[in-house]
Order: C-alpha cells, then structure tokens, then sequence
C-alpha cells in the first residue's frame, strides 16, 4: 500500500466538465458539452497523429496526443466557456484570458494527488508539449468545432454560418498535410445521414 493516503478533488472537478456547455450566447440545436467535445478533440488529434507519421514523414505518439487532447480544456472547469467572440475581442481581452487559463490550470495541477502531480501537468501544462503535439490538438479543437457547426446548419441553424465561414479560413491557413488529408478523406462523411453513410460501408 501507498504511504500517501490523502485524497484529491481532481477527480471531482474533472468530472464536472460535462456540465459546461461550449457554444454560450448562441443558440444551439443540440448542447454540447467540454467532456464530450474533449473526447471528439481527443479522437480527430489521435488520428492526426497517425495520418503525419503514416504518410508525411512524422515522429509523434499519437497517443500521447490523444491524451493530451482529452485535457486540452480541463482548466474550463474552474473559469467557465468564455464566448469566442468575447475571448479574442481584442489583444488585451485576449491576453488575460491566456493568464486566467494559465492560473486554472496551475490550479488543477495542484489539486492532483501528490503522487501523480508532475504526470498529469505533463499533460495539462502546454510547457511540456512539443511544437508538434500543440499543433495536431489545436487542430483537431478546431476541426471539432468546424463539425459543430456543420451539424448546426445541416439542422438549418443559422446562427452558425458565419462560425463555420471563419473556422474555414483557420483551417485552409494552416497549411498543414495532415490536415488536409483529415478535411479531404474523412470531412465528406459527416455531411451524411446514417443511411447513407451505412450504405456505403455495405457496398
């Protein structure tokens, strides 16, 4: 047995992730929610991974990206969704924002059990993050939200066009090879319905 028998609400908090709601001030078809929107991130960076090394000469671990993914939003927990518009109104907005992100993290960190702090600030702290694993789960949160809003407008939500217009632009700037492979190979599908996209399995 360990001699640490304190106990942490690391655990606690995170699971509180499901509670809050991304997209706020806008009006939304269906809710979403950081757990699940993490997950989502978590399995697009993953398969970015796979998609660099396989194809484009990469080095990474994609599971190790993937991971990362899964707590790319954790510091939400303690400071709430600020509204990307809001979030990046201006540099000065912008700026402190990052510094309240970088305190709530730091928070969390210090929150885990003893044992394991350093593993999971490894994981939560960008500082411990090759240039390489920022990109691919930057990517995959804004090919994430891209899907957002596809799924909005395709339930003829218009609240979401001028969203998806500007994610467009994001992610054409990137000009990344893994990228544009996901958007080529894979982006299609999810315009489908699920008769259609079963269908095509089946032939």
């Amino acid at each position: 047995m360990p001699n640490n028998t304190s106990g942490s609400h690391f655990f606690a908090h995170l699971a509180r992730m499901k509670l809050i709601n991304r997209w706020p001030l806008m009006r939304n078809v269906n809710t979403e929610n950081v757990q699940e929107h993490s997950l989502q991130v978590a399995m697009v960076a993953h398969a970015l991974g796979l998609i660099k090394n396989r194809y484009f000469d990469g080095q990474v671990d994609p599971y190790k990206v993937a991971t990362i993914a899964l707590f790319h939003d954790v510091s939400e927990v303690l400071t709430g969704d600020l509204p990307t518009p809001v979030k990046y109104s201006n540099p000065a907005i912008q700026q402190e924002y990052k510094k309240i992100e970088k305190l709530a993290e730091q928070k969390l960190i210090e929150m885990a059990p003893e044992d394991f702090r350093q593993d999971y600030a490894e994981l939560i702290d960008a500082q411990h993050h090759s240039e390489d694993e920022c990109f691919l789960v930057k990517a995959a949160d804004v090919i994430c939200a891209y899907l957002k809003t596809l799924e909005e407008l395709a339930a003829g939500n218009q609240e979401f066009d001028l969203a998806k217009k500007r994610l467009d632009k994001i992610i054409q700037a990137y000009e990344s090879d893994e990228v544009n492979y996901f958007m080529q190979m894979y982006m299609p599908s999810f315009s489908l319905s699920l008769d259609e996209i079963t269908q095509e399995e089946l032939q």
